[in-house]
């Protein structure tokens, strides 16, 4: 599902408008009955609660006054708030608040503080505040009457419910500006926005609702500039196909992962077997000497293969050793050691392996001193996992950086180096070669934990495996393993749950992605 901007909210909206012929006024029309709608929805007891609506004297006040007339004509006690000069109010919105008064619900316009000092507590004493006050058209912070409405409301023990946007957000990025409405739900109409699905703003919006207000897919999927989607069970279901009843398991991809040493063979042991659970066919795990038996020894699923070794530590020479596997992706890091001789191993294999590469953890320190070395190609794809200490040292940036701008570091790396990047953390982001970005809604704190990752390493290299077609896999993969974690969360808490409860629980969450939409609904 497209994540939009504020140009591309207002390309959407001139397209239908002026190229399909969908008047601006039946969008207002629609988008004020979506609002509604989830209204009811989401408070079954409507009829009982006072409730006021803000409006501001853009087209978003305009949605509020048609939210106000739909709630009035269906017998909701419904006050009216005019932010700004009533005079001032033109367009559809002015027809819509025109409509609303000769209904016989006046609007008491708040031109100053004044005004708002007198009228405030009445919005206080209602049961429900509908912010129509400011929505994607926001630049600068609020300021003025606009910032002390916003300030004041989030002083009260009242829900509030935003339209499209919570009023102080900006569509254009998830940083909070200035001061932004605390609300309960936001029904955002068309497409999610930015702010709405990432970290800090979404802490502002509360539920989201996306409403269909009438501008077609068509239209959304191909507006121009940049390419932000949010991962949805929908999209996903279309990689998803039933298996043939004459499978076998060379159909679903041969892996190998490379990892282990000397105290770290659990991260080789995760990574396997979230592979076996994503899918994968046949899995090797090809670590040093010393560490076959124990790995063995831990589930008869997968195979080993025995790497030569110094004291513990693989040399380049192993490389030979892996390439002559039989595989079609490899996934490396988990558990590998970060001694010289492991990064020059890591250097080699990424050097010289002629199939698709997942590089985490260890694998990915091998590169700090020559990010440059680390470059995908059409013909080689390469996925890294990089939790955001590991990006910034890649990046050449501070954590901090990294976390304030996830998609720009993500995507800036990606299109540099021809590589798809896994920037793991809350809301995980995908970003690809081709300057497209997904953002994953699932997962959940409980997954701060070791080993977390080195499951999501296996999950993604067993899905490159059957999919070839590294967009997709990440998808898929980062999905799938947030998921699981916030099933393994439901089952265990968040506080207690391991890496290994997040395995026992991919099954059931690829179960419930390949559900039907009506099946799912129902469980």
């Amino acid at each position: 599902m497209r994540v939009l901007d504020t140009a591309q909210m207002r390309e959407a909206d001139r397209q239908t408008i002026d190229d399909l012929g969908l008047p601006s006024i039946v969008l207002m029309e629609n988008a004020g009955r979506q609002v509604v709608a989830a209204l009811e929805a989401n408070y079954q007891d409507l009829l009982n609660r006072r409730i006021a609506v803000l409006c501001g004297r853009g087209n978003n006040g305009g949605d509020g006054f048609v939210v106000a007339r739909t709630l009035a004509q269906r017998g909701v006690d419904v006050s009216v708030f005019v932010v700004g000069p009533v005079a001032s109010v033109t367009g559809d919105a002015r027809l819509n608040l025109d409509i609303l008064g000769r209904l016989g619900v006046d609007a008491v316009e708040v031109t100053d503080e004044q005004a708002w000092d007198l009228h405030s507590s009445e919005v206080g004493a209602c049961g429900l505040v509908i912010d129509a006050i400011v929505g994607t058209g926001l630049k600068p912070p609020l300021a003025g009457l606009l910032e002390t409405v916003v300030a004041d409301l989030n002083t009260l023990e009242v829900p509030v419910v935003s339209i499209d946007l919570p009023s102080g957000l900006s569509a254009d990025t998830a940083h909070v500006v200035g001061h932004a409405v605390q609300a309960a739900m936001t029904v955002t109409l068309a497409s999610p926005k930015i702010p709405l699905v990432l970290p800090p703003a979404e802490d502002h919006a509360g539920d989201v609702v996306i409403a269909d207000i009438g501008i077609p897919p068509a239209v959304i999927e191909a507006l121009p500039g940049r390419h932000i989607e949010l991962v949805t069970p929908e999209q996903l279901r279309l990689f998803v196909q039933p298996r043939p009843v004459d499978s076998h398991k060379g159909d679903y991809g041969r892996l190998t992962i490379v990892a282990g040493s000397p105290g770290k063979t659990g991260a080789a042991y995760l990574a396997a077997m979230g592979a076996l659970r994503a899918g994968a066919g046949l899995v090797t795990i090809a670590t040093p000497a010393s560490c076959q038996a124990t790995l063995a020894a831990l589930a008869p699923e997968y195979m080993t293969e025995a790497l030569a070794e110094t004291a513990g530590e693989l040399s380049e020479a192993c490389v030979d050793h892996v390439l002559r596997l039989e595989q079609d992706v490899i996934a490396c890091g988990p558990g590998l050691g970060r001694t010289p001789a492991a990064r020059a191993f890591v250097r080699a294999l990424v050097e010289r392996a002629a199939v698709p590469l997942v590089l985490d953890a260890d694998a990915l320190v091998a590169f700090d001193d020559a990010p440059d070395d680390l470059a995908g190609s059409d013909e080689r794809q390469i996925v890294i996992t990089p939790h955001p200490g590991e990006m910034a040292r890649l990046a050449g940036v501070s954590i901090e950086e990294v976390q304030a701008n996830r998609l720009d570091v993500a995507g800036r790396f990606a299109t540099e180096h021809g590589v798809h990047v896994v920037l793991k953390g809350h809301r995980t982001v995908v970003a690809t070669p081709a300057g497209r970005a997904f953002i994953n809604p699932t997962g959940n704190p409980g997954m701060a934990t070791g080993g977390t990752g080195d499951v999501l390493t296996g999950m993604l290299a067993a899905w490159l495996a059957q999919l070839l077609d590294a967009e997709a896999a990440c998808q898929l993969a980062v999905f799938l393993h947030g998921a699981a974690g916030d099933l393994a969360a439901e089952s265990e808490g968040q506080a207690a749950m391991t890496a290994g409860d997040l395995v026992r629980h991919i099954g059931a969450a690829f179960q419930r992605l390949a559900r039907p939409p009506d099946r799912a609904a129902s469980a």
